[in-house]
This record gives structure tokens, sequence and C-alpha cells, in this order.
């Protein structure tokens, strides 16, 4: 049991097996986290170059969401804004950090950080534009602040 707002991983191999899972379609629903998304986000973007994340992301998420019964839809599934901002804040997170950190102590450490935190988008977003439906159709510029760059 952990007093955190968020849920860490105990090791490398259970992201790995989050990532994987994701790619085979084969995570339990329930494992679907918000940890979970930006766990197998950041070990895709670190560890599976052969993955290119920009162009495959909203595919991967979309087809997983529909093996577990899932819909993507104007109103519930894969939202291209907040995954696009989220992927933006896991390369920021990583171009700070050591090239050989485990991988752990990379997710875990987005995790406690700002970047990590469900609502990081609604810095750069009013709550109307972040969860319309041409945002989750779509990525949309923010409306409140530039998204961070490298």
């Amino acid at each position: 049991m952990t007093d955190l707002p968020y849920r860490p991983f105990a090791d490398d191999a259970a992201i790995r097996r989050i990532g994987e899972g994701l790619l085979a379609c084969a995570l339990p629903r329930a494992e679907w986290t918000h940890e979970a998304h930006l766990a197998a986000t950041l070990w895709l973007i670190r560890d599976r170059p052969d993955v290119d994340v920009d162009v495959r992301i909203a595919g991967i998420i979309s087809r997983y969401n529909e093996s577990v019964g899932g819909v993507n839809d104007n109103s519930q599934g894969y939202h291209d804004t907040i995954t696009h901002v989220f992927v933006a804040g896991i390369r920021l997170h990583l171009a700070g950090r050591a090239a050989d950190e485990a991988l752990v102590d990379a997710v875990n450490a987005l995790l406690a950080s700002p970047m990590g935190k469900r609502d990081w988008p609604l810095g750069f977003y009013s709550r109307g534009r972040l969860f319309s439906v041409t945002a989750r159709r779509k990525f949309v510029t923010p409306d409140l602040a530039p998204l961070p760059t490298l």
C-alpha cells in the first residue's frame, strides 16, 4: 500500500509487460491505467526505436481499446490531443535523464513529476478546448500556453 497519488512500478519487467501487452492487445483492460499509459509510452519512446510513436501511437492505442471491448468515438476511447501532449512531456522528461537509467526509475520519476499528473495538459488547454470532440479526434494547439519543447 502506498500513500502516493500515483501507483509506482516495482521493476523494469512490470513496465515491459505493460508495453508488450499493449502492443499485443493482450493487456487486461483493468491494467490500462493512467500510469500504464505513461509507462508504456515512455518504454516505447526510450526502448523501442523500431516503433515510430508519432506515427503509430493512435493506431496502437485505438487497436488495443477495441481489443478489450472499448470504443473509439467522439466521447470515449483514444484522445489524440491528450496523447500527443503526454508524448511531448515524456520526451521532455527523458531529455533530462541519464540514458542508462533503469526503466523503472525513469517511469516512476515521470509519475512523480508534474508531467505525470493526469491534469498536466490543463496547464496548456482550457477544459472546453481539451475535452472537445475536435481535440479527441485530432491534435489541436493549446489555447492557454505553448507546449514545452526540448
